[in-house]
């Protein structure tokens, strides 16, 4: 069974009720019930026991986006989420690069009295300590110079804020979020191919898979930069599923339906004369023929 998502969106965040001026349109989103007026919902449809928070002319009603636009924007939350991640994650290792940079010969004798602590243990099971690739990988670090250790803060304080600005552009499905993420995403696409050739991991080609489909998805779904009629495209289809826009052109459309003048049975009966003289006179042509 497929998920409803107007109405999954509504139950989470409320209805959304507006109250159009025009006659025409109000009568087509209000009724009344023993219970007192309802109005339906721009989002999801049903009738709701509640009064409109808004009012004014149709053409000022919210444009609610509702179903493959609803389902778009929970999909771009979601990316935006594992943008949040990656903020978080990055920005903690940038903090942790740049305190270190600050405290690095603290750090450094610290680390001397744990492993002066550590060498009888190790030595007591055959282990070399002062000769092991972690303990020289560690010794290493620390003589890097202080300006290395700030440059490398910096590039990775700046792609932090990156994720960041590509999650709250996401979050909010605004169309520079968009633009943002798949420029952001497709820049650094090159050196996640480069890692993977490098040294290949699970979480390398997992993460390289991902952003692949996060920026085919933006370009193609959201219609970036021209592709499957652009922008006005989107507008199009937002506009195609409002519900009160929709009640407006079956509204429309049955004025012009009642516009036209009735048939009788009299036109009736000429037209199936018509179509039977018609039939008859191919008839002899073919005859003839």
């Amino acid at each position: 069974m497929a998920m409803d998502w107007n109405r999954r969106h509504c139950a989470r965040r409320g209805h959304v009720l507006y109250e159009p001026t025009e006659p025409e349109y109000r009568d087509r989103v209000h009724t009344g019930t023993a219970l007192g007026p309802a109005w339906r919902c721009l989002r999801c449809g049903d009738f709701v026991l509640a009064a409109p928070k808004a009012s004014g002319p149709a053409a000022h009603a919210p444009v609610v986006p509702r179903g493959k636009a609803l389902r778009s924007i929970m999909i771009m939350r979601l990316l935006a989420l594992e943008r949040i991640f990656r903020f978080l994650l990055v920005g903690g290792v940038a903090y942790a690069v740049w305190r270190f940079e600050n405290s690095q010969a603290a750090l450094s004798q610290l680390f001397e009295q744990d492993v002066t602590v550590l060498r009888p243990v190790a030595r007591h099971w055959g282990y070399d300590l002062d000769h092991s690739s972690i303990v020289d990988f560690i010794r290493k670090s620390f003589d890097y110079k202080h300006s290395t250790l700030t440059v490398v803060a910096i590039l990775l304080g700046a792609y932090a804020l990156i994720e960041l600005i590509e999650a709250v552009g996401l979050w909010l499905a605004k169309r520079w979020g968009e633009y943002f993420a798949v420029v952001a995403t497709a820049a650094f696409l090159p050196i996640e191919v480069y890692e993977i050739v490098d040294k290949q991991s699970l979480f390398k080609i997992g993460t390289l898979v991902l952003n692949v489909l996060a920026v085919l998805y933006l370009l193609l779904a959201k219609r970036l930069f021209g592709l499957r009629g652009g922008r006005a495209a989107v507008e199009r289809e937002l506009h195609s599923a409002s519900l009160l826009e929709v009640e407006a052109a079956a509204g429309d459309a049955a004025a012009e339906s009642a516009a036209q003048p009735p048939t009788t049975e009299a036109d009736e009966a000429e037209a199936g004369m018509r179509v039977a003289a018609e039939a008859g006179a191919d008839a002899e042509v073919e005859r003839t023929v």
